[in-house]
This record gives C-alpha cells, sequence and structure tokens, in this order.
C-alpha cells in the first residue's frame, strides 16, 4: 500500500475538486487503483471522498462505457407539465374580476378574488378534480407570474377640502 504524504494528499484532494463527472470518477478511481488492496477505504478516510463514486468510475474505467450525468432531468417538474390548461384557465377566471391599481401608482393588476376563491372556481367552472390541483402557494405564484395579485381593492378616497377658518370660529 502506497503511503500518503500531506503534500500528496492536498494535490490529490485539489485535482479531484477541480475535475468534474466522468473525468473526476475515473481520476478517482485510478487513484484508488494505484493506493491498491484497501485503496478505496484509504481514499475515503483521508482524501474524504465518496466510495460509491470511485466504484462507478472504476466500473467505467473496466467497461469503457462512460455514464451521463442527466443533472438537467433532476427535480420535480412544473405543474403545466401535469396540467397544460391551468394558466389559460386561471387567467380566464381572474380576468373579469382584476383592476389597474386605483392610485394608478403601478401597473400591477390586483384581483378581488383570494387564492382560495381561485381554487373553488377552478372546481366549479372549469371542472378541475380537487386532487389534482397544486397547493394554494403555487396558484399563487401562477397568479403572480401572469401578473395578478390577489389583493383587496381598496377604493380611493377623495381628499378632503382644505379646512378654512369659519368666520364664527375666528372670534
Amino acid at each position: 500500500m502506497l503511503e500518503l504524504t500531506d503534500s500528496l494528499k492536498s494535490l490529490l484532494i485539489e485535482t479531484g475538486k477541480n475535475l468534474k463527472g466522468h473525468q473526476r470518477r475515473r481520476f478517482m478511481a485510478q487513484t484508488v487503483k494505484e493506493l491498491g488492496l484497501g485503496g478505496q477505504r484509504l481514499a475515503e478516510k483521508e482524501l474524504g471522498w465518496n466510495r460509491d463514486l470511485i466504484r462507478k468510475g472504476t466500473k467505467e474505467v473496466k467497461s469503457g462505457i462512460v455514464c451521463l450525468d442527466a443533472f438537467q432531468a433532476r427535480g420535480r417538474n412544473r405543474v403545466e407539465v401535469k396540467l397544460p390548461n391551468l394558466l389559460e384557465d386561471l387567467k380566464s377566471i381572474v380576468d373579469s374580476q382584476s383592476q389597474i391599481d386605483p392610485s394608478f401608482k403601478s401597473n400591477r393588476l390586483y384581483t378581488r378574488l383570494s387564492v382560495a376563491e381561485v381554487v373553488n372556481q377552478l372546481v366549479e367552472q372549469k371542472d378541475y378534480p380537487i386532487s389534482d390541483l397544486p397547493c394554494n402557494e403555487t396558484i399563487r405564484s401562477r397568479l403572480k407570474e401572469l401578473g395578478y395579485y390577489p389583493k383587496k381593492v381598496a377604493k380611493t378616497k377623495p381628499k378632503k377640502k382644505s379646512l378654512k377658518p369659519m368666520l364664527s370660529l375666528s372670534n
């Protein structure tokens, strides 16, 4: 078994960090092979490498087949994949109940409907099963993406006329 000095450890760790994907796995597998018997455990203990990653790299080296890293395929699909008409249905429900900011200070569209009411409308008008609909927070975020902000619309109050002192009070 090969002795790992501090300088060799730091070199191997730094090289492993700088490589990505199959190149990193190949480097780890070749290093472990050079370490000899018990090299995987030594690399795990001394270098902080993952033994599953080393095994995957060893299999790639032996077979000559490189495993693909599908990072873009990870994660959950958006709700629009499951319910393709959801955005159009949200828009049709909320459009009739929306208005622009009453003070005209922004271009936001405020809707009088709460998110819970939008969900009820989706079930009643558009025949969505309640079990298929996403949570309220997802509906809220989709409404914001469409430019709608579910809030109570406050009516603008006319400004009060300035108080002029009345003649009877000036005495």
